[in-house]
């Protein structure tokens, strides 16, 4: 079994707390310091080496399809859904016979980390075991840039995951990342779904872990944001 040699990025998204700016521009192709957000992601994959990364289209898709064309590494394979918005879990289903069959990694497209010391990916693909369905990459909200939740997980001393839900202490916040086998996706629904519907599944069945990042996320998810993920990225 070869881990993460393949990635699902999420891409079809209408951004709608982006707008003005996501009306003539997918959220994907922001520019955050001079750069596309989903560009932050590329360069986590590459450093992976990741061999393949699938990206759905499905707002604005010319625009995300010629960005991907323009990429020479890793791979880039485009699964369409301008038919219809599948939302996370729909939208990886669909590409799974473009993913394989071992563990891939799924990245958001929409915001990004900083690795501090050993990169993220590695880190993934190296706390890995066969009891795992998937391995989400969280982040104390301490260490976090544009986000004012919480957290959404309670995480065991085993590193299996609960939700937070009404537990009054700090939880820890997903950040767009993950390793996650596709036998998760086994008994599926069809067309549109969250991937809050499998991780809930494999919370029942002891298999979602989480991976505390060792770094800070930064969550562009308005207009504004994006001069506080600026000035951070200034101060390095």
């Amino acid at each position: 079994m070869t881990i993460g040699h393949t990635a699902m990025v999420l891409a079809a998204g209408f951004g709608t707390r982006m707008r003005p700016l996501t009306d003539t521009t997918p959220k994907p192709l922001i520019e955050v310091a001079g750069q596309p957000l989903i560009a932050y992601g590329f360069d986590r994959l590459r450093e992976a080496g990741v061999s393949t990364a699938v990206v759905n289209a499905h707002y604005l898709p010319d625009q995300i399809i010629k960005w991907c064309a323009l990429q020479s590494s890793p791979k880039t394979l485009i699964s369409d859904e301008t038919d219809a918005i599948l939302d996370t879990g729909g939208g990886i289903a669909r590409a799974l016979p473009l993913l394989g069959s071992d563990p891939f990694f799924v990245l958001n497209s929409d915001s990004f980390w900083i690795d501090k010391a050993e990169p993220a990916l590695r880190r993934l693909r190296e706390a890995w075991t066969d009891e795992m369905d998937c391995l989400l990459l969280l982040c104390d909200p301490l260490n976090t840039v544009g986000y004012d939740g919480n957290g959404d997980f309670m995480r065991s001393s085993d590193g299996r995951l609960t939700r937070r839900l009404k537990n009054p202490n700090l939880g820890l916040t997903y950040i767009g990342g993950y390793l996650v086998h596709p036998r998760l996706f086994a008994e599926a629904p069809h067309g549109k779904f969250s991937m809050n519907l499998l991780w809930d599944k494999a919370i029942a069945t002891g298999r979602l872990f989480g991976l505390i990042h060792q770094g800070h996320w930064l969550h562009v998810g308005t207009p504004e944001s994006i001069m506080e993920a600026e000035q951070f990225l200034k101060l390095g």
